[in-house]
């Protein structure tokens, strides 16, 4: 979390993270260009730069679509996910030379404007195996700008978290121009079938990885429906929910995290504040419940987070009863204080 809004929230771990990052980037372009030049001598240094750029980026969306499911299925992941936004920065900035040097190279000679050659040069779209592939890199591109562009908290707190994921989950439309981008791309200017063949993998790797995810996490969305008096629901027995942990149910469709902690039990709306992280798989340390993706922190009563910040997420009554845990699917206001349920003396869940 921080208190004022700064460029890059630089600490030791995300510093090694970049500086991995960028030697990786510089090695793959190097090692590119030299086996390229090794492969085909006579493929200008244009062309070489041009496909090292762009095949570099499409390698790290890959990646970046791939953090989020992978730490649905392994937590051990998180770390990246908590850096996901340098790579996504670095992406884009590998895109944009990319286009940069394409559109210098084949539309900035002429007597036309070289956006409109972009866009005229080719008018065959009628046609599947001429279509015009450039437009679907430069759509991809402008989106990709609007998310590197966005991607600071300064935005995220302005536009609000649905509108800024709304906008973040262009990112899908534009993986599915750039796979357009590049089999259109690779039929009209390429035979070798390995560049398909690792562009297929790679759109059977992500939309697998993200279907697995999803079925790993249907039982999360099971509705709880074992009302008991006065609308509370029987969520759990309080020893399922380890100590400074929570269990995530779904209670009127919408995913609750409740939490045992000093003895204690709250429960409080999964989705963290900043970025929709996913609160119930954070644990809670001094005293205040941790997400998991980026360290947001909220006070388990009130759903607040402490001050001087000021994120809040909807709170739950809870009860115990018989070592059961019961909670009420009726949310309250966001940052409204609910007295925790106290766990009796005798319950398995009050050992520490």
């Amino acid at each position: 979390m921080s208190v004022g809004y700064q460029a890059v929230g630089w600490n030791p771990q995300k510093k090694i993270y970049d500086r991995v990052l960028a030697v990786g980037v510089i090695l793959y372009l190097a090692l590119f260009v030299g086996v390229g030049a090794a492969v085909n001598p006579n493929a200008t240094a244009e062309t070489l730069i041009i496909r090292a750029f762009g095949t570099g980026a499409l390698l790290l969306l890959h990646v970046v679509l791939s953090i989020g499911p992978l730490c649905r299925i392994d937590r051990r992941f998180l770390p990246l996910l908590y850096n996901r936004r340098h790579l996504g920065v670095t992406m884009f900035g590998m895109g944009f030379v990319h286009g940069g040097f394409s559109l210098f190279q084949f539309h900035a000679l002429g007597d036309v404007h070289p956006l409109v050659s972009l866009f005229t040069a080719n008018s065959r779209y009628d046609s599947l195996a001429w279509f015009p592939f450039q437009p679907l890199g430069f759509g991809a591109l402008v989106i990709l700008f609007l998310m590197a562009a966005t991607s600071h908290d300064f935005w995220l707190a302005n536009l609000s978290a649905p509108v800024w994921k709304a906008l973040h989950m262009l990112v899908y439309v534009a993986y599915a121009m750039l796979v357009g981008h590049v089999v259109l791309g690779v039929l009209q200017v390429e035979t070798n079938p390995w560049l398909i063949g690792a562009l297929a993998f790679g759109l059977i790797w992500i939309v697998g990885l993200h279907l697995f995810s999803g079925w790993k996490e249907r039982a999360l969305d099971r509705e709880m429906s074992s009302l008991v008096r006065d609308g509370f629901v029987d969520v759990c027995a309080v020893d399922d929910i380890e100590l400074d942990r929570a269990k995530i149910v779904t209670l009127s469709g919408e995913r609750v995290a409740v939490f045992r902690y000093d003895g204690k039990v709250s429960a409080v709306s999964n989705a963290c504040q900043h970025q929709n992280g996913p609160l119930g798989e954070g644990r809670v340390i001094d005293g205040c419940i941790t997400c998991p993706w980026h360290g947001y922190q909220y006070r388990p009563d009130d759903g607040s987070s402490p001050p001087p910040f000021t994120e809040k997420v909807h709170t739950f009554d809870v009860r115990v009863r018989e070592n059961r845990v019961l909670v009420n699917p009726t949310p309250h206001a966001r940052g409204t204080r609910v007295e925790p349920a106290v766990i009796p003396a005798q319950c398995p869940g009050t050992a520490s």
